[in-house]
């Protein structure tokens, strides 16, 4: 047996640069490579095709990627692991066996189902959505291996179980391995989301060439540590930077849940081993909670907007007179739902046209498609004579879009039928995890660690984004924030600083929500998590950036007094 096995990505949603398979598979060595093609909003998206096609309902261009890379991955020896099955990866595997045999490729396809659980929601306490598939653990893929596939695609899994599954089975892991498999878990959170460990969409992107980055590598061990690296030569860097900022990413308290383990992300250690190497290794495991949690997605009526171009001067004025017009011409029947939002992006002066422009924002959501549709974006266009000066929008008159609604659900883990479904047809039930704990939340708004000595005490008003660094996302309809130092002189200075009261008050947006603090001083960081600032998900939010996407460096614009020895 090996005793490193490596796994690389080259996916990190559904719409990810579509070469990178072939990038991966040319540059260099691989033992295993994973795509990760869902989330949230995805199984939404799949869940509307299947409605039109419902022998569909998984990633397209995944099987495109395989038209194309296949007969190179069995040529090197590379195992392929993909959630791009999504609502029907027994479809996607037909598919790719049917392809195998035009393309005169002998390959070995397997899956693995029991996530979607959306017939029987209504029995499980799950409502009737439109979707509901459980978050699948690790045992299903491992157990595919071991039976020799060549290409695995599966369901719902956990983004990190595409690379669990593969260490599990190459080590020889038992359920039982908590550190092991949290070790692997870490590798795969850092691997889940492509290039943004090598680089991509990272605060201090201009120290490094990103332009066109490599996506990672994990050198994972038999004990459960690895090494996250790229390819020689591709672009990016692989840092304790690109690192820290990974993991920091879409997550809560420092217990990460999981289905086959609870790792502890506040026992991770992060250390430089080499040029664009980084070595992870203390992460500590805990029995899986009892209940698995199911990302449901309903369908909730339909949303449209407009937008209005304001240019020059009496901004304001012309921003009320827009408003009165519109909810005059609603004649007593509005939408449901309005939001009006005014950007004020003009400036005084300005030598460009765009310079000087502002932009009216009216979002609109009802349960019918109709009022939601032209009866408001036409009522828009109608005043465009009749108006303030300079009237005219940024596109024209436009119909009206299905809202969907996220709402997370939790089922007891024996509930669902986890199958590893061999190449062979043979059909390998997956038995719920053994041994479970009740996880509580832990900590929160924790204090960091003990107060800097007062070496000086000037200051100078200076940007956040001077001494940290930041990456945010979504968690269903929670916003995730996390924030790490670059020093450790300014890491006690951030952990004793940024107070969710001094969070709210950077960001008066977030002051409307519950905030709760995370401290991982293993990582210099803290993590705050805005419950609801999203609404009911990434695919009914009307707020202006609705994944929560660029939160983290809004905070790192904001200036704020920091002593002058950390700048």
């Amino acid at each position: 047996m090996d005793t490193v096995l490596r796994i690389g990505n080259a996916s990190g949603f559904y719409g990810d640069r579509f070469a990178a398979f072939r990038e991966m598979l040319e540059g260099g060595q691989l033992d295993v490579l994973t795509g990760d093609y869902l989330a949230e909003l995805t199984m939404l998206i799949l869940g509307r095709q299947r409605l039109q096609h419902p022998e569909r309902g998984y990633a397209g261009t995944f099987l495109r990627q395989m038209e194309d890379c296949l007969g190179l991955a069995l040529e090197r020896g590379v195992t392929i692991v993909a959630n791009a099955g999504g609502l029907n990866p027994a479809g996607l595997a037909s598919a790719l066996r049917e392809l195998a045999e035009r393309l005169g490729l002998h390959a070995a396809i397997a899956f693995v189902e029991g996530d979607d659980v959306t017939a029987r929601a209504s029995e499980l306490g799950l409502g009737t959505p439109l979707t509901a598939n459980a978050y699948l653990g690790a045992w299903g893929i491992a157990e595919c291996l071991r039976s020799g596939a060549d290409v695995i695609v599966t369901g719902r899994v956990t983004d990190a179980s595409l690379v669990i599954g593969p260490a599990a089975a190459h080590f020889g892991w038992q359920r039982d391995s908590w550190d092991a498999l949290a070790g692997a878990t870490v590798a795969g959170h850092v691997l889940e989301c492509g290039a943004q460990a090598t680089g991509g969409n990272y605060s201090f992107f201009n120290e490094h060439d990103v332009r066109h980055p490599g996506f990672p590598i994990a050198e994972v061990h038999p004990d459960g540590t690895s090494v996250i690296t790229k390819h020689p030569g591709t672009g990016g860097a692989v840092t304790v930077g690109t690192v820290t900022a990974q993991l920091l990413y879409e997550i809560d308290t420092p217990r990460y849940l999981g289905p086959d383990v609870v790792t502890r992300f506040d026992t991770i250690t992060l250390a430089a081993d080499g040029t664009d190497r980084v070595r992870i290794s203390g992460a500590r495991g805990e029995p899986p909670p009892p209940t698995l949690k199911v990302c449901c997605n309903t369908l909730s009526g339909y949303r449209n907007s407009v937008t209005f171009v304001l240019c020059g001067p009496d901004i304001d004025a012309k921003a009320a007179l827009v408003r009165e017009q519109m909810d005059a011409a609603f004649d007593g029947a509005p939408p449901a739902q309005i939001r009006w939002t005014l950007a004020r992006t003009d400036h005084e002066d300005a030598d460009e046209e765009e310079i000087a422009s502002a932009f009216l924002h009216c979002m609109v959501r009802d349960a019918d498609p109709v009022v939601a549709g032209r009866a408001f974006s036409a009522r828009a266009v109608e005043i465009g004579l009749s108006s303030y000066p300079g009237f005219h929008l940024t596109a024209p008159p436009g119909d009206a879009s299905p809202v969907g609604v996220y709402h997370p659900g939790f089922i007891a883990c024996d509930a669902v039928d986890h199958v590893a479904v061999l190449h062979d047809g043979s059909r390998i039930p997956i038995a719920p995890a053994r041994t479970t704990q009740r996880v509580t939340a832990g900590p929160v708004n924790t204090p960091g660690p003990p107060p800097p000595q007062a070496t000086q005490t000037r200051t100078r008003r200076a940007p956040l984004g001077r001494v940290a660094g930041a990456r945010s996302g979504d968690k269903g309809g929670d916003a995730n924030l996390g924030v790490w130092a670059r020093s450790d002189a300014s890491w006690s200075w951030l952990a004793h600083t940024l107070t969710v009261d001094e969070l709210q008050r950077l960001l008066p947006e977030t002051a409307a929500y519950p905030v709760h603090r995370h401290v991982f001083a293993n990582l210099h960081a803290l993590n705050f998590v805005i419950a609801g600032m999203l609404g009911e998900g990434v695919a009914s939010s009307t707020r202006f950036d609705p994944q929560a996407k660029a939160l983290g460096e809004w905070l790192r614009s904001r200036t704020i007094d920091i002593p002058e020895d950390l700048l």
